[in-house]
C-alpha cells in the first residue's frame, strides 16, 4: 500500500493537480485536509474515474478533511471520541465540532486524516482549544492500542506543529511569539508519540519541509515548516519500507501551500528484499 497526505487548501480548486498526482504516483490512499468544501460540494467524478472511492466531512468553506481510496473504504467515523468543540466566545463540553477528523478502515489498516486547529496566536481561545484537542486525540490513541496493540493505525494529516527546532525554517515563527513551536504544543505532539506512534517519515526523509507560506517568497527561500505527519503504531511503522515529502509539488500554478507526504507499505515483510528504500519526490 502507498499512502498519502496532503493538505490541498481546496480541492475543487486543485482537484486536477490532486488527482493527477494521486495517479502518476500510484497512489493507494490519500488522505486529505483542507477540502473546504461540504460532501455534496466534492468533486466526487474525478476521483472516481482513476479508480478511487472518496469520504469526505465537511461542513462550510473552511477545514474538512477527505479520504480517497483504490479500496474499498470501511467503518467510517468523522470525528474520534472526546474530540472537543470550539465556538469563539463560547465555552463549555458542547460546543460544535469542526470538520477535523475524518477515519475509516481500508485493507485493515486504520487511517485517520485529521487538520488539528491551527491555534491562531498564543493568547487566542483556539490556542486552549487546539491543546484540548490533541489531548483528546492521544487519549484515543492510547485507549485505542492499549485494548488493540497490534492494529495498524495512522494518524495522518496536517499538525499545525513543528515538534523539533529541525523543523522550523521560517523566521517569523519564534517560540514565545507564536504558535507551531510553543513548549506545550510540542510537549503535546510528544504525548502522542508517548501514547505508541512513531514518526514513520523522518528516519527516512532527515530533511525537509512540508508546507512554506504564499507570502514574502517563503518557497524559493526554503523557509518552510515541517508539519505534516504520518504517524503510525508499531503495526503501522513496522511495514513501512519508504517515505518521501514530495516537494516539487508546492510549485507550479495555483500550488497548495502543502505538498504531499507519502509512504510506501509492505505488510508481508518479505525478508529475502534487505533493502528499505526510500522514494523520493
Amino acid at each position: 500500500m502507498r499512502l498519502a497526505t496532503w493538505n490541498v487548501n481546496s480541492i475543487r480548486a486543485r482537484v486536477v493537480r490532486t488527482v493527477e498526482f494521486c495517479v502518476r504516483e500510484n497512489i493507494d490512499v490519500l488522505a486529505m485536509q483542507e477540502i473546504k468544501c461540504k460532501p455534496e460540494q466534492f468533486p466526487y467524478a474525478a476521483f472516481e474515474e482513476a479508480g478511487y472511492h472518496v469520504v469526505a466531512h465537511g461542513l462550510n468553506q473552511w477545514n474538512g478533511v477527505a479520504i480517497a481510496s483504490r479500496e474499498p473504504i470501511t467503518e467510517v467515523e468523522t470525528a474520534f471520541p472526546g474530540m472537543p468543540g470550539f465556538l469563539k466566545g463560547h465555552e463549555g463540553p458542547d460546543l460544535p465540532q469542526e470538520a477535523r477528523a475524518i477515519g475509516a478502515t481500508i485493507d485493515g489498516v486504520r487511517v485517520w486524516s485529521l487538520y488539528v486547529p491551527n491555534g491562531r496566536g498564543l493568547d487566542d481561545p483556539h490556542y486552549l482549544y487546539k491543546l484540548d484537542w490533541l489531548a483528546a486525540l492521544t487519549g484515543y490513541t492510547r485507549e485505542t492500542l492499549t485494548s488493540n496493540p497490534d492494529l495498524p493505525l495512522a494518524l495522518v494529516g496536517d499538525f499545525n506543529i513543528a515538534p523539533t527546532d529541525a523543523d522550523n525554517g521560517d523566521p517569523t515563527v519564534v517560540e514565545g511569539v507564536t504558535t507551531h513551536v510553543s513548549p506545550p504544543e510540542r510537549e503535546a505532539f510528544r504525548a502522542l508519540l508517548d501514547a505508541g506512534l512513531s514518526d514513520t517519515v523522518r528516519p527516512l526523509v532527515p530533511t525537509g519541509y512540508t508546507y512554506w507560506d504564499y507570502k514574502q517568497l517563503r518557497f524559493p527561500r526554503n523557509e518552510g515548516l515541517r508539519i505534516d505527519f504520518i504517524l503510525g503504531s508499531h503495526a503501522f511503522a513496522d511495514a513501512v519500507a519508504g517515505a518521501a515529502i514530495h516537494r516539487d509539488e508546492r510549485k507550479g500554478e495555483i500550488p497548495s501551500d502543502h505538498v504531499p507526504v507519502v509512504v510506501d507499505l509492505d505488510f508481508a515483510g518479505d525478508e529475502d528484499d534487505d533493502d528499505r528504500p526510500m522514494i523520493f519526490g
